[in-house]
């Protein structure tokens, strides 16, 4: 967790750099529609690494999925404590029992 938190903390940093030097700041210049959808693509290239690349291909690209994925939780204000607490809330839960409780609380998607 310690990687996950440096890498939160140099996002937040970065958010408000001058987008020609800074990546995460460029992302942040096009708006969540963009930061959502290269989410999206990092978590398609994740999904074909884990069904027809190495293991290696997965890890890269699940390294590019969280770090996408941080990006996005930063531009939306919303830490990673506050999702590693929701796993905390979900551990020993079911995961069919989890979902059907989102259901009767209107939260699944």
């Amino acid at each position: 967790m310690d990687t996950l938190k440096r890498l939160e903390q140099t996002i937040a940093a970065r958010r408000s750099a001058d987008p020609d030097k800074s990546y995460v700041a460029r992302l942040h210049a096009k708006g969540l529609g963009a930061i959502a959808q290269k989410l999206g693509e990092e978590a398609t290239e994740t999904v074909i690494a884990a069904l027809s690349g190495t293991a290696e291909e997965l890890t890269g690209e699940a390294a590019d999925l969280l770090f996408h994925l941080t990006v996005l939780l930063d531009a939306k204000g919303v830490t990673l404590a506050e999702v590693m607490a929701e796993l905390d809330r979900r551990e020993g839960v079911s995961g069919l029992d989890e979902k059907a409780s989102r259901s009767e609380r209107g939260l699944s998607l």
